[in-house]
């Protein structure tokens, strides 16, 4: 299951970038006596980044454990919970404070449905009947729908001839996963619609995001925080009307359950909050490309899903047309917004800026 924005002036989504604060020239003053002050991470930000692409790469193996003994809606309130208790425990380390405007609660409802509830669920849901290394490959469309849905809502965004194109090889490239040429058979395309739906919330929720939450005056991590509380809340009731408790607790489904939240939906949004400061969001956001290699290596190799062909091919044309729609114009042409990004997952936008990786 991101950019370099100014402090306090963004919304939080799946898995959001932190504010970067602006760093001064190299060489000046301000920077050399700033220097020695600076706290290095303990681990270098290129095991971070490989921490992050596994972990969300996982997430879709996880999921397909974890509906192996629960319902789809436990996985997705489970997650959830685990998640939400690993951003809490962070907050209230560096001492966040929860959003006050009512306004703003209101905002992080829908943005909670849309980027968390909603197609967290729907992952869960279409791994009932899916392998998960295509439900990793439908979370790959979502820079695809995501720059598709910018040129129609967020009228700054221009696109260029070559997202366009990018555009157009990616949607081959999902046609080639799913076999169009022969007529889908053998695809279940309940499954197959929920996966590509899921990943089509995130640009619905990112848009969203960038229209009311922008300027709100709480950090990024406070809000996305206060988001998965709203999702958990919302997966709490749903689970309760919808499903039985469980009447047992199986060991590896459990286990799933718990590390998909606290690492897929919890460490994984705090890794990425410090790749985006340290690195920038060019570079964190590459992580995109590696989610549904690692996903479908992870399926095949320890839950024995069968490959077509037409899978690893179509993939790579999906993740083409993806990088095509993230390309940015050259130095002294008009710029344009970029959207991404899995899991699963996802992250905060600044005003001016399309949406990045989704968390899966």
């Amino acid at each position: 299951m991101s950019a370099p924005c100014e402090p306090r002036a963004t919304a939080p989504a799946s898995a959001p970038p932190p504010p970067v604060p602006p760093v001064p020239p190299v060489g000046s003053a301000t920077a050399s006596a700033a220097a020695p002050a600076a706290r290095r991470p303990a681990l270098d930000w290129r095991i971070r980044f490989a921490g992050l692409s596994l972990i969300w790469g996982f997430s879709f193996l996880l999921i397909k454990v974890g509906t192996e003994g629960y319902a789809p809606f436990q996985v997705t309130f489970g997650r959830l919970l685990a998640g939400t208790a690993v951003l809490v425990a962070a907050m209230a380390m560096r001492r966040e404070r929860l959003p006050r405007s009512a306004r703003t609660w209101g905002h992080l409802t829908v943005a909670a449905l849309l980027l968390n509830a909603l197609p967290f669920s729907l992952f869960s849901y279409a791994e009932l009947t899916i392998p998960s290394t295509l439900a990793g490959i439908c979370n790959a469309t979502s820079p695809l729908w995501g720059m598709a849905l910018s040129v129609v809502a967020l009228s700054e965004d221009r696109p260029t001839r070559r997202r366009v194109a990018g555009l157009g090889v990616g949607f081959l490239g999902v046609l080639t996963v799913l076999g169009a040429w022969q007529g889908f058979s053998g695809l279940d395309l309940p499954g197959t619609g929920m996966a590509l739906l899921a990943s089509f919330c995130y640009p619905v929720g990112w848009i969203y995001v960038r229209r009311t939450l922008a300027g709100t005056g709480s950090s990024t991590l406070a809000l996305t925080g206060s988001q998965l509380c709203l999702a958990t809340a919302q997966l709490a009731v749903v689970t309760t009307l919808f499903t039985s408790a469980p009447t047992s607790f199986p060991l590896l489904p459990t286990l799933s359950v718990l590390a998909l939240g606290a690492l897929g939906t919890g460490l994984a949004v705090l890794l990425q909050y410090g790749l985006v400061q340290e690195v920038g969001p060019t570079t964190a956001q590459m992580v995109t490309y590696f989610i549904p290699v690692i996903a479908t290596a992870a399926g095949v190799a320890l839950l024995g899903e069968q490959l077509s062909w037409n899978t690893p091919v179509g993939a790579l044309v999906v993740l083409v047309g993806a990088a095509l729609t993230q390309s940015r114009p050259r130095r002294g042409a008009a710029a344009a917004p970029a959207p991404p990004p899995v899991p699963g997952s996802s992250p905060v936008e600044p005003a001016g800026r399309g949406p990045r990786t989704p968390q899966p």
